[in-house]
């Protein structure tokens, strides 16, 4: 049960923001750098481990542009939040910021009714949901541009790595968060009005995993001007 009586203000985490911005940009970099170049065995069980660790990572780039959205990367310094922001839906399959900024402050506002653009009306089962979800957020000039920037890469990089270590994170991270960001908050019936989100069990490392405690949903929704590392903390606290 969510209490709006506990308060918590961005201007609590300082640079803190930066730092897991930071943290994650350059590790999810530095491990594609590495795993462009890596010779692929497929035999090697640390090709699939990589591909996992590379589809959490993708996860992290897309979750700080969700924070920078929220204002909560730079809580100090407004166009940097945002060019960070940016940054980050841009390497997410070239996300377009704005349109993301916008939709998921409807969802916000209006989360599991009609109005909400990542609801998906009538209860429908997990695929005609995602499908519905990569309808609302896909466009053709983003195909394009990966479409593009692929055949770039191709140039430098073997084609089975960018294929296994690029393009396969990628699509398992949107499962990913839709899966533990939407579809399991949001589905069903809910008697928490306007929030209508669900958190999983409080097991912080379960839900790193998952999807950097996106699981603590509804703490996220009472509260989402809090980064996701301070999610463990609202649920311990709610």
């Amino acid at each position: 049960m969510v209490t709006s009586a506990i308060s918590f203000k961005p201007s609590q985490i300082g640079n803190r923001g930066l730092y897991f911005a930071a943290a994650i940009l350059l590790s999810w970099l530095g491990m594609l750098v590495f795993l462009l170049n890596y010779p692929i065995n497929w035999q090697n069980p640390l090709v699939y481990v990589f591909v996992l660790v590379q589809t959490h990572l993708y996860t992290g780039v897309f979750i700080t542009a969700h924070d920078a959205i929220h204002g909560v990367v730079a809580p100090h310094n407004k166009r940097l939040n945002n060019a960070i922001g940016l940054l980050c839906a841009t390497l997410f399959a070239f996300n377009n910021y704005n349109q993301l900024s916008r939709k998921h402050h409807l969802h916000h506002k209006h989360s599991a009714t009609p109005d909400d653009p990542d609801y998906h009306e009538g209860n429908p089962g997990f695929l005609a949901w995602y499908y519905s979800f990569l309808k609302e957020y896909i466009s053709v000039l983003q195909i394009v541009l990966m479409a593009v920037t692929y055949n770039v890469l191709k140039l430098w990089f073997p084609m089975e790595n960018l294929i296994a270590f690029w393009m396969v994170p990628a699509v398992l991270s949107t499962f990913q968060l839709f899966y533990f960001g939407t579809y399991r908050p949001h589905r069903g019936e809910h008697h928490n009005p306007p929030h209508n989100a669900r958190s999983q069990k409080r097991n912080h490392v379960l839900a790193f995993l998952s999807c950097y405690f996106f699981g603590y949903h509804a703490e996220h929704h009472a509260w989402p001007y809090l980064p996701w590392w301070k999610l463990p903390e609202a649920r311990e606290r709610s």
